[in-house]
């Protein structure tokens, strides 16, 4: 028996294809697709979970201190003149960032090996560049997917079939997260 099915592709399509639904589906919580697409990105999403549930407390929090631009009250840098230049205003500020410890670094970085970068847009900006914005889905999964299933041991999806679909009959599932 294969250890996988191969979805009638070429191997850097089939990787493609799984990484682009793994992505949907953790980034949606659900996505609608065949029942033998549905069992291999099954498959992918529960290993990256069950992996972000081992790593989701293994970080330290760490105080910086970062240089802030100080701005004006329509959102511009203020700036002035030294030497007969135009200088930024900067101000330094402390900050509490999670660093992530050397297991946890590993865990994201094989997330970053599977998942497509996502850019958020807005509704009322379709089409467009404003306003939109790169979601960490590494962040994603550790920060609100891990904590939902840390008390469960394994089966984060459901596979809810749907029926056949019109063009060519295959069997349609609904695969979300639980």
């Amino acid at each position: 028996m294969a250890k996988y099915r191969k979805l009638g592709r070429t191997s850097d399509q089939r990787k493609a294809l799984l990484r682009n639904q793994v992505t949907s589906l953790l980034y949606h919580g659900k996505i609608v697709t065949t029942e033998a697409k549905a069992k291999e990105v099954r498959k992918i999403a529960e290993k990256l979970i069950a992996m972000a549930i081992r790593e989701k407390d293994n970080f330290e929090e760490v105080t910086v201190t970062a240089k802030v631009a100080r701005k004006d009250k329509d959102g511009k840098r203020i700036k002035e003149v030294v030497d007969g230049k135009k200088v930024c205003v900067y101000d330094e500020v402390e900050r509490k960032i999670k660093k992530d410890l050397p297991s946890r670094l590993h865990a994201r970085r094989q997330m970053n090996k599977v998942l497509y970068p996502v850019t958020f847009v807005p509704d009322e900006n379709a089409g467009k560049k404003k306003n939109t914005y790169k979601v960490n889905l590494p962040n994603k999964i550790f920060d609100e997917i891990a904590p939902k299933y840390a008390g469960r041991n394994g089966g984060y999806t459901r596979i809810v079939k749907i029926g056949q679909r019109k063009g060519d009959g295959a069997l349609e599932v609904l695969l979300e997260l639980v």
